[in-house]
């Protein structure tokens, strides 16, 4: 008993090596940009959605935004916009590239293949949700379970159908709002998320967030580690830069920014002027 206890452990934490070196290396390799035949790689669709599935002994769920967010006169059908032909289609083409390196190399999972399963978030909370019931629901019926199996009849006989296999864990989204939403849901039913690009503070959280993780820094330990710079360096005078449509986002940044100079004030008086677009502020 205890012995297999301990293979179960074993198991467990390969499992979870895996899934964050496949995050790890998604976010390092979305420079990779060859778009190139993926031999193995089944493009399914239905009238809504399409998604993408690799074959493997493992399955790891991914959403990413492929399309804009569904237009204003859309938003009720869930219908998403334009294909993001830059941000969503690397974030897919990063992952099927992982995959093939990791499962290239012996080393890391030996006897083991690594398959996924992508869905389109669209950037939307409520389309991000839709595509979280899907993988459920494929959790929920595993290929090992006598119940989501069947058998077609043909001309040589039976053939048997097997389910679909679950996921061990969801990579994504890359918003922060639509991932606590997505957390949420999929904290029910015990599956890891692990997320590349969400910084919100509030999934720090873990009374709230149990089964979330993520690869990149809160926005509270970026503007902290902004203030020890300008600290360091003694600077006076801080000009942000950003892009359109992002000025909300920086207006947050720039409250915890200051809320962590107030925190950490230096024995001597400091004075700084922050200037952005827009807004522009004075600490002393």
């Amino acid at each position: 008993m205890a012995g297999g206890f301990k293979r179960s452990i074993r198991v467990q934490r390969r499992l979870f090596v895996g899934l964050l070196t496949v995050t790890v290396s998604l976010v390092c390799d979305l420079n990779w940009l060859s778009l190139k035949e993926q031999v193995g790689v089944k493009a399914q669709s239905n009238e809504r959605r399409v998604l993408a599935h690799i074959p493997g002994d493992i399955i790891i769920g991914a959403l990413f935004s492929v399309h804009h967010q569904p237009p204003a006169d859309k938003v009720h059908e869930r219908k998403c916009g334009a294909v993001r032909e830059q941000y969503g289609i690397q974030r897919v083409e990063a992952m099927m590239h992982t995959l093939d390196r990791i499962n290239a190399d012996s080393t890391i999972l030996p006897n083991i293949t690594l398959g996924c399963e992508i869905r389109d978030s669209c950037w939307h909370s409520a389309v991000a949700l839709e595509q979280s019931i899907e993988f459920i629901r494929d959790t929920l019926v595993s290929s090992d379970d006598e119940e989501s199996q069947g058998r077609c009849s043909t001309e040589g006989g039976s053939v048997l159908l097997q389910g679909k296999k679950p996921i061990v864990g969801l990579i994504g989204p890359g918003s922060s709002s639509v991932a606590i939403q997505v957390q949420n849901l999929l904290q029910l039913f015990n599956i890891p998320q692990i997320a590349y690009s969400a910084t919100s503070m509030d999934l720090s959280d873990k009374s709230l967030f149990k089964y979330f993780m993520r690869v990149v820094p809160s926005d509270m330990q970026q503007a902290r580690a902004m203030v020890d710079i300008v600290r360091r360096y003694g600077w006076s005078y801080v000009s942000a830069i950003h892009t359109e449509g992002e000025t909300a986002l920086v207006h947050l940044f720039l409250h915890s920014f200051i809320w962590i100079l107030n925190i950490l004030q230096s024995p001597f008086k400091l004075i700084l002027k922050i200037f952005i677009e827009g807004l522009t502020s004075t600490f002393f």
